[in-house]
This record gives structure tokens, C-alpha cells and sequence, in this order.
């Protein structure tokens, strides 16, 4: 009914086409009924043009129907109607089929005007249904759009306030402790005569280094100073290298030795990806061991981050891949956002509960070879955390 809808509207929108149209389907229905003829003689004359005329009806218009039905008269009295090849003056009994025949044409033609304007009507509404869905679907778009962009905006902040938190807790209250710690060592060496007191100044000295440490670190995991200056291998080796130490999981790490620098916000997304896949792996998968390899490749990083714990089922990870917005937590659905946001995409595998699961993340990268006093800052830095 719909193609038939749009083949009415095509024609109608063509004066000269209805018209041409409606001739040939006279034309066809006066060559069907005198091919006919040695079936029927001249019985039934106008039996034809019935379907002629009620696809001039639909098709056509008035007009163009009204023309169908004269041409096929004459057409059929021309060839069909006794005498043949003539346009005489019909008798009663051809004028009574005559005035039948017009009476049905008209009926037909008035049922098939309403039946065109309905559909035409019915095209109208359709069409403006289809504009107000994509116009709705754009909108949809666009407010999609706007809310990755304010994702993409947090994460940078929440970078940007880990990066200067870090700093604070490094240079303030990480040098306020180290000037309390020589305070309290020389208190120590003054009293030392008195070993009651010195032990508990030297107690207390330790759970300064201790705190201070403890802080040290804590600065170190919000924004390792390593990966603006040294870059992202060094940092993810510094930070692996503590994260074995703490959690008792042997991590693997394979990266490139000529892995070079990449920009500021392809490594910290990087590095934090790398991050919640060791804590999730931490928290969750009951792991002893777990694997971090790193390439590099055709302008693109390749990110894999497994281990061999307690997997996840097909189910859970059809739920993860088919609808992420339904994920519980913002783990996941960080990392995918974050990776979003440059270009890069983020896929979960498990071969079943009890089998381990493996992330990894695809991102396209450029080189960005580091500056030589970036180097040598770092490599300080690493001096001095050690």
C-alpha cells in the first residue's frame, strides 16, 4: 500500500504525465477487449476499461479519468461495437450498455478521487511523521554529544585536581615532615642519655618517616611526577614495581625499550587504564599473578591488561559489551569514556567463570619524542622516590 501511495504521488505531481498515462491505459484496454473478441463477440464491449478506469482513478485524477473513459468509448465503438470501424449512432439496446457503462465509470472514478485524496493525505502525514523522527533522532544526537563532551571535561579535571593535590601533598606538607624528622633526630642525639625518652623519640622519628612515606606515596598514585617527565614507561614500571610490593601479585610487564613518548593525555589515559585493571584485578578476580603488555604498532597503542582469577560468565560479558550504561560502577565505563574521547575503543574477554579475563584497549597514537632535560628530571625524581 505504501509503494502503491508513492507511485500515485509520483504521478500526480506531473500534469502531462497523468494525462499521457491515462491515454495508455485506454489504449491497452481497448487492444485487451479486441483481442477478445473471438471469445466474447460483441458482447461485454466496455468489460475492459473497468480496471482501466479504476487505475486512472487512483493513479490519475478526475481529469485523466474522465479522458480514459472517452477514449475508450470511442476506441470501443470503434473496434469492438457492431458495425465495426464505424461511429454511428448506437441503438437502444447500445445505448442503454452505453449509459450502464458511464453510470459505473463515474461511480468508479468518484470512489477512486476519495481513495487518491485519502492516500495522498495519509503520504502527507507519513511524511511528516519521518521529519519530526529524525528531527527528534538529531536532537537525541546532539544532547549525546554535549554529554560525552561534559564527560570528557570531568575526567580532564579530576586529572587536573589529582595533578595538583599531588603537588601540594609533595611540596608542602612532604617538606614540612622532613624538616620535623631532623628536628626530632636532633632532640634524639641531644637526650641520648636518657634511653627512655630517646626510644620514644626514636619511635616517634619513625612514625614520621613512616607518614612521610606513606604521603610520598599516596602523591606518587594520584600523579606520578615520573609520567610527565619521564614518560609512560617509566611510570607504569615505578608504579608496578609498588603495586607487586603492596598486593603481593607478581605482575608482568612487557613494554618496548624504544617505546618513546606519546602526548600528555594518550599516556595519563594510558597509565589509569592500567591502574583500575590492576585494582579491579586486586579486588575482584583472587589473581596471584597478572600480565601488562604494551605495543606499539602501525600509529596505534595496543593496551592488555589479563589475569588468572575468577573470570567472569558469557552472560556478564554480553551485558558489559551490549549495554555499558548499565554497567555497575564507574570502572568500566570510565575507562571506556576516557578512551572515547581519543579516538580509542575498549573490549572485555573471559573464556567463563574461573578462567581468568583479559582488557584491552586499541588507541591511535603519534610519537612524541621527549626533551632531554625531561629525561634527566626524571631520572632524579626516581633517585629521589627510591
Amino acid at each position: 500500500m505504501g509503494s502503491l501511495a508513492a507511485i500515485s504521488a509520483r504521478i500526480s505531481s506531473n500534469a502531462a504525465a497523468r494525462y499521457i498515462v491515462a491515454l495508455a491505459a485506454a489504449i491497452l484496454a481497448v487492444a485487451a477487449r479486441w483481442l477478445l473478441s473471438p471469445i466474447l463477440g460483441d458482447y461485454l464491449p466496455y468489460v475492459t476499461l473497468y480496471p482501466a478506469i479504476a487505475f486512472g482513478a487512483w493513479f490519475c485524477g478526475v481529469g485523466p479519468s474522465v479522458l480514459l473513459t472517452v477514449v475508450g468509448i470511442v476506441g470501443a465503438r470503434y473496434f469492438i461495437v457492431v458495425p465495426r470501424y464505424s461511429l454511428s449512432i448506437p441503438d437502444v439496446p447500445q445505448g442503454v450498455g452505453l449509459l450502464v457503462f458511464c453510470a459505473g465509470a463515474a461511480l468508479i472514478i468518484a470512489i477512486g478521487e476519495l481513495v487518491r485524496r485519502d492516500s495522498a493525505s495519509l503520504q502527507r502525514a507519513q511524511s511528516d511523521l519521518e521529519e519530526r523522527v529524525q528531527q527528534r533522532t538529531a536532537e537525541l544526537a546532539a544532547a549525546n554529544h554535549n554529554l560525552g563532551e561534559l564527560s570528557a571535561r570531568l575526567l580532564h579535571l579530576q586529572d587536573e585536581e589529582r595533578r595538583r593535590i599531588a603537588r601540594e601533598l609533595h611540596d608542602s606538607v612532604g617538606q614540612t615532615l622532613a624538616a620535623l624528622s631532623m628536628n626530632l633526630a636532633a632532640v634524639g642525639a641531644d637526650i641520648e642519655r636518657l634511653a627512655k625518652t630517646a626510644t620514644t623519640i626514636a619511635d616517634s622519628t619513625a612514625l614520621v618517616n613512616d607518614m612521610s612515606s606513606d604521603i610520598r606515596t599516596i602523591s606518587y598514585l594520584l600523579h606520578p611526577p615520573l609520567l610527565d617527565e619521564a614518560g609512560l614507561s617509566s611510570a607504569l614500571t615505578w608504579y608496578i614495581r609498588g603495586f607487586s610490593e603492596r598486593s603481593k601479585i607478581e605482575v608482568e610487564l612487557r613494554i618496548p625499550e624504544n617505546f618513546g613518548r606519546l602526548s600528555r593525555d594518550l599516556e595519563t589515559a594510558i597509565f589509569r587504564v592500567v591502574q583500575e585493571c590492576l585494582t579491579n584485578i586486586h579486588r575482584h578476580s583472587g589473581s596471584s599473578v597478572a600480565k601488562v603488555f604494551i605495543s606499539h604498532a602501525d600509529g596505534h597503542v595496543r593496551v592488555e591488561v589479563g589475569d588468572k582469577g575468577k573470570g567472569i560468565s558469557p552472560q556478564k560479558r554480553a551485558e558489559i559489551i551490549s549495554s555499558p550504561a548499565a554497567i555497575p560502577g564507574v570502572g568500566i565505563r570510565g575507562m571506556r569514556e576516557r578512551l572515547r574521547q581519543l579516538g580509542g575503543t575498549l573490549d572485555v574477554q573471559s573464556n567463563g567463570e574461573g578462567k581468568g579475563m583479559t582488557v584491552t584497549a586499541l588507541l591511535p597514537a603519534e610519537v612524541a619524542p621527549p626533551p632531554m632535560e625531561a629525561r634527566s628530571a626524571a631520572a632524579s625524581s626516581l633517585e629521589a622516590s627510591a
